[in-house]
């Protein structure tokens, strides 16, 4: 029987605890143990979540707006978002990214929850987002079951700039190499289709701003779209994106693989999520000012 959020969430808490002690204590090899514990701990939540969102548990308005028939599909198409109650800005954030699968900038995450989700995200409300998560995962460590934190970069591992990424994710999926970002639009397009994909599959059509948006992508990606067609094929966008990132997936692997045990050497838990601190702010906390 799959464990609850609640019971997940608890474990999470427990692991976090004892990884603390064993850093403390310098032990290594169980410092690798809890954390491989506590990612597949996290990855099991993450699932939890995801199921308990999926259609046949979400809220859904008890009278949707009159739908309109899809060019392609002849399936019905939601053009309306219901309104409901404010829902805080980091779970929205949290939603989006879970969906896209890759670091994201905050105009793609605003646009990916606007498109799917029911209430609007303003990108301007994310600029202090990053540091005050940093603040809270500094004053509590691992007290929340996830963090919106910073992507890396792959030389010098410092936040890579207007990136944010999830602390759930393992630290070569936050970083970003010279291939990366074409891997993560690529990601991100897969994420999208396949979240097409499930709403068509659960009878519940994808809004006109979803389909405008796996548009952008499929128009970027060889083989993706057929310009006779009104609307991109969910499952034509997923094969050929997958299709391109196959042959870069080496390549960017190892320098991810690379950076990110570099990252799990030299960095504090809190750098691992947040980065280190660029020169520019290391020459500040030296000095007090700069020259």
């Amino acid at each position: 029987m799959a464990a609850s959020l609640e019971e997940l969430e608890q474990r999470l808490s427990h692991l976090r605890t004892e990884l603390r002690g064993a850093v403390r204590a310098r032990d290594k090899a169980e410092t690798a143990r809890i954390r491989r514990a506590l990612r597949e701990a996290e990855a099991a939540w993450e699932h939890a979540l995801e199921t308990e969102a999926e259609p046949d548990g979400e809220a859904l308005p008890a009278e949707p707006p009159a739908p309109q028939a899809s060019a392609t599909t002849g399936a019905p198409r939601r053009t309306e978002r219901p309104a409901h109650g404010s829902i805080p800005i980091r779970e929205q954030v949290h939603q989006a990214l879970t969906l896209l699968g890759a670091p994201a900038s905050p105009k793609l995450i605003s646009s990916t929850y606007e498109a799917f989700f029911t209430e609007s995200l303003v990108a301007t409300k994310l600029a202090s987002l990053r540091r005050d998560e940093e603040r809270s995962f500094t004053a509590q460590g691992y007290a929340r079951p996830y963090y919106i934190c910073a992507a890396l970069t792959h030389d010098r591992l410092v936040p890579a700039r207007g990136l944010l990424a999830l602390s759930t994710w393992p630290v070569e999926r936050r970083i970003i190499g010279p291939l990366s970002p074409r891997t993560d639009f690529l990601t991100h397009a897969v994420g999208t289709a396949e979240q097409i994909q499930r709403l068509t599959t659960a009878g519940h059509p994808a809004p006109d701003a979803a389909w405008r948006l796996l548009r952008r992508f499929a128009l970027t990606i060889p083989g993706a779209y057929d310009a006779a067609a009104p609307e991109p094929d969910p499952a034509r966008v997923i094969a050929a994106a997958q299709a391109e990132a196959a042959v870069h997936q080496q390549e960017d692997d190892q320098h991810r693989q690379a950076a990110a045990q570099r990252a799990r050497t030299q960095l504090s838990d809190v750098q691992q999520l947040f980065g280190a601190a660029p020169m520019r702010d290391a020459l500040r906390d030296a000095s007090g000012t700069l020259s």
